[in-house]
């Protein structure tokens, strides 16, 4: 047999909903004149007793086993927004592209010699409906958060200072082991433009070994501390290792969002910022401010997707 067709070709959206289709009624397959079809009941495997799903042929079982997988992790995420507070359960977003998109930096962002050093920029160059999260410093150590971002398995990024990290080294492994990228943020938060291009050096190169001796990985993504940075910063960047430094299109709190671009809107590819607080700084906690973050991008259409896919 035959899947649907649609001038002579199979149609790669109607292919999916087709396929979906015959796992979840059951059916072999699906083709105009099927029960003409002489192998329709080889097809179709042999017959069910009662009581009992009909048994398939190896590709329709292999179908059908594909669907309740989906449905039941949908069923799941579904399940686990309700128990974080979320009135929808978020957006799947898509597998990362198989060619890694070409970084430049933003315009207006450069400074002189840019097309030498790593690319700064604010949105990630794509056209699928994804936005990413990423979260910087570490002063809140909230285990709830953890929790959350495994129980909805939202992927973020990590950029971290380690002033505040070393107060808690396990509270950030417990986080890599659930496979989030630590990334640099600095040794000390400082002002990079007011340090010389050794004192720059020395701030993002020595977080570079802490992240490394601490969590087995050298990063390779680096966010200056208030997005400030010069020429030196990048140059210093660049020589401990150093390969991008993503900044953010908009920040979410526990109450708001805040937006860098006119519309205040999301974009394709865009970053978010917020940051490792809690009651303290904010009028709310860590999972306060993931319900905001998770309320805008998904009423608005937008999955969070994991930043080193697209990278």
């Amino acid at each position: 047999m035959r899947l649907v067709r649609q001038n002579g070709k199979l149609v790669g959206k109607a292919k999916k909903r087709a396929l979906l289709a015959l796992a979840a009624l059951g059916v072999g397959a699906v083709a105009s004149g099927c029960a003409a079809d002489p192998g329709a009941e080889r097809d179709r495997g042999a017959p069910a007793a009662h009581g009992q799903q009909p048994r398939l042929a190896p590709p329709a079982q292999a179908l059908r086993e594909y669907a309740q997988r989906l449905r039941a992790s949908q069923a799941a995420r579904a399940a686990a927004a309700k128990r974080w507070g979320l009135a929808k359960p978020p957006l799947t977003a898509p597998a990362g592209p198989a060619a890694k998109p070409l970084l430049t930096t933003r315009k207006g962002f450069e400074v002189r010699g840019q097309a030498e050093l790593p690319p700064v920029f604010t949105t990630v160059p794509t056209k699928d409906k994804v936005v990413f999260l990423t979260v910087d410093d570490g002063a809140e150590k909230d285990p709830a958060f953890l929790r959350m971002m495994s129980d909805l398995k939202i992927p973020y990024t990590a950029f971290l200072s380690d002033y505040l990290v070393k107060e808690d080294y396990g509270y950030f492994k417990r986080m890599r082991d659930h496979g989030v990228a630590l990334n640099n943020h600095t040794l000390n938060h400082r002002y990079l433009p007011a340090l010389s291009y050794e004192a720059q050096r020395r701030e993002i190169c020595g977080m570079q070994d802490v992240i490394e001796r601490r969590y087995g990985k050298r990063p390779e993504l680096f966010r200056p501390p208030y997005g400030n940075y010069n020429r030196d910063t990048l140059r210093a960047a660049k020589s401990c290792g150093v390969k991008a430094v993503p900044l953010w299109a908009s920040e979410g709190f526990a109450d708001r969002m805040e937006w860098r671009e006119w519309d205040k809107d999301l974009h394709p590819g865009d970053i978010i910022l917020t940051h490792f607080r809690g009651r303290e700084d904010w009028k709310g906690t860590m999972p306060d401010m993931v319900r905001t973050v998770l309320k805008t991008v998904t009423d608005r259409g937008y999955a969070v997707a994991r930043l080193e896919d697209y990278l």
